[in-house]
């Protein structure tokens, strides 16, 4: 069964505001079993939204409408699609006496164009709102399937999982088997080098089905099946995601979706370890990003943005020698990321400790070319390993994917280790 999502909303193609709904609706409607293959955004006008259910009915089984059913003049979905359908609208008591409620309850005088938010087409099943004014709608017409949403994502996402979804498995799914799937994630390997090393698995899939897509640092492989039962499917997908993972052992971090940060502090912090860190070109970012998962403040004792040169000897105890001078190395050196990560792990006597130096742009820094960055990892115990990246894009890009790299080598250090309480679900299992 296909489906096509309908945004109604000139705010959307001026870009005022991001869908999200779509995002939201696509998945939800995977899990069902639908297959979205089409997503269209339609201005505030009442000829176009027509053309475009013209068009959605030639292709789709399901087409949900989200947004234009409020109580302004530009606010057209219902109106255009019972034109379409060549039906009449009118006013639903029920949602009419929860409108007039809400004006009472509080107080305040209810102007007419008010009760636009009560109207339905002749022959659908009213969606209630339970958390705004407008009425959603559920119709079967010709073999097709309308739903109608509100906009404001607050209330489109409870009235689609609490009213909308139930009427489709009862009216449309009576023969679909939904589809279930896993998120592989994946680090320290690029989006094109991981799907040339998973070529053959791509090119003779079928059942199940591998996605490979790529964020900033990082890789996710989607795979997934159809199947009556979640068990069947779990056993399906579980052979897939073995093979994968004998193939990138090195790089497959975790089976369910969660960033690798959140591993690395769920494991340290379950093991009792502790890191502290020394960051220059990326000024905070890799704290940041520990940081901001819940639980870091077991694990992560602290650490140092040493941006100048003055900071790096006051603070950290790096030698001139290092920084200044004609036959000085630098503050992007190999040399330097050493005396960092090494300063930063006995000052805070922390378990490990993580340094960053390098060049993020956009113009060249001691000479040396924008990417050229060193990433240092000391361990209690250890020699300290640093690590040369060369990295392309904005600024922003290679600080992101700085972070990124450094945090892949301290799981694989923390692989290493073979900790013995993982996250639940990791690729450590």
């Amino acid at each position: 069964m296909k489906a096509e999502i309908i945004a109604v909303g000139t705010e959307l193609l001026l870009g005022q505001i991001v869908n999200s709904n779509a995002q939201f609706l696509s998945q939800e409607l995977a899990a069902l079993g639908i297959d979205v293959f089409f997503q269209t955004v339609v201005g505030d006008n009442s000829s176009r939204l027509q053309q475009a259910i013209e068009i959605a009915r030639s292709r789709a089984d399901v087409i949900l409408f989200t947004g234009g059913i409020g109580p302004t003049e530009d606010d057209l979905t219902k109106d255009a699609l019972a034109a379409s359908l060549g039906r009449s609208l009118h006013i639903d008591q029920l949602a009419m006496d929860h409108v007039q409620r809400f004006f009472d309850e509080r107080k305040i005088v209810m102007t007419e164009n008010n009760r636009k938010q009560a109207l339905i087409i002749d022959g659908t099943t009213p969606l209630p709102n339970e958390t705004g004014l407008a009425v959603g709608l559920a119709l079967a017409d010709g073999g097709k399937y309308y739903i109608v949403l509100p906009g404001p994502p607050r209330e489109m996402k409870p009235m689609f999982t609490g009213q909308a979804k139930p009427w489709l498995q009862q009216h449309a799914l009576t023969g679909e088997m939904p589809i279930y799937s896993k998120m592989l994630k994946f680090a320290g390997i690029g989006e094109s080098l991981l799907e040339d090393k998973l070529i053959d698995l791509i090119r003779n899939q079928s059942d199940p089905t591998i996605a490979p897509y790529a964020k900033e640092g990082e890789v996710t492989v989607r795979i997934s099946t159809k199947a009556p039962s979640e068990r069947e499917a779990m056993q399906k997908l579980e052979v897939l995601e073995k093979t994968i993972q004998e193939i990138l052992p090195e790089h497959m971090y975790a089976n369910i979706d969660v960033p690798l940060e959140q591993l690395i502090v769920d494991w340290m912090a379950d093991a009792g370890l502790t890191v502290s860190a020394a960051e220059s070109c990326t000024g905070g970012l890799l704290m940041e990003s520990i940081t901001n998962i819940p639980g870091s403040a077991s694990m992560f004792l602290g650490g140092i943005v040493c941006y100048s040169n003055d900071m790096k000897k006051k603070l950290l105890n790096v030698p001139s020698a290092l920084l200044e001078g004609p036959d000085a190395p630098g503050a992007v050196s190999r040399e330097v990321a050493e005396v960092l990560a090494d300063q930063v792990r006995m000052i805070a006597d922390s378990d490990f400790g993580l340094s960053v130096t390098g060049v993020a742009g956009p113009g060249y820094s001691e000479r040396k070319p924008v990417g050229l960055v060193f990433i240092g990892l000391a361990e209690r115990g250890r020699p300290t390993e640093v690590y040369e990246l060369n990295l392309k894009g904005t600024r922003e890009n290679i600080r992101l994917r700085t972070v990124k790299s450094l945090l892949y080598r301290l799981w694989r250090r923390l692989e290493e280790r073979k900790v013995d309480t993982p996250l639940e679900g990791s690729a450590l299992q």
